[in-house]
């Protein structure tokens, strides 16, 4: 399965994926509004998560290259999370550090968007972070989401949530 834009192309990860992913998922400024900052295992098990999603469910997070070198610079899919006590599909985003502010995220969770709303049975979909994640806000309303819930929790003090419907994209 591979989604192409004009900058990017998702593809499935593999475990040959390792240090690219690692070199995202283990930067402490990518990753400061998650809980921790990847080890190796943790990346390995992400992307054995993630190759078990695309078995099971027919999607996950999906590897973010760039379309000119190939490069990897992150991920970006379609995962089933538990926000605020209910599973709920979402749109997840992690761009390296150096890659970030180039609307590299926005581009490819529009993609994700629009391919979860043409090939799922999803009238919704959802981003979610911590309330502090102003740039992980900023790129849910930027492919259309707004903010329609907020709750508490231990992880992140304070969970943001936003949405999109599908009859919101089809009218956008």
């Amino acid at each position: 399965m591979v989604i192409e834009t004009e900058r990017l192309m998702l593809r499935e990860m593999t475990v040959d994926d390792f240090h690219d992913l690692y070199m995202v998922l283990s930067n402490s400024d990518t990753m400061q509004h998650y809980p921790y900052a990847f080890d190796e295992n943790r990346v390995k098990d992400w992307i054995e998560r993630n190759i078990n999603r695309y078995r099971v469910l027919g999607f996950g997070l999906w590897a973010v290259c760039l379309k000119k070198t190939g490069e990897l610079i992150g991920d970006c899919g379609l995962t089933m999370q538990l926000i605020n006590g209910e599973i709920k599909p979402e749109i997840g985003y992690h761009i390296r550090a150096d890659k970030q502010r180039k609307g590299y995220a926005k581009e490819a969770a529009i993609a994700v968007r629009d391919w979860t709303f043409n090939n799922t049975p999803f009238n919704i979909v959802y981003s979610f972070m911590k309330y502090t994640n102003e740039a992980s806000a900023k790129t849910a309303m930027s492919y259309g989401c707004k903010q329609v819930d907020e709750f508490s929790d231990e992880t992140n003090v304070i969970t943001k949530v936003f949405a999109i419907s599908k009859d919101e994209w089809i009218k956008r």
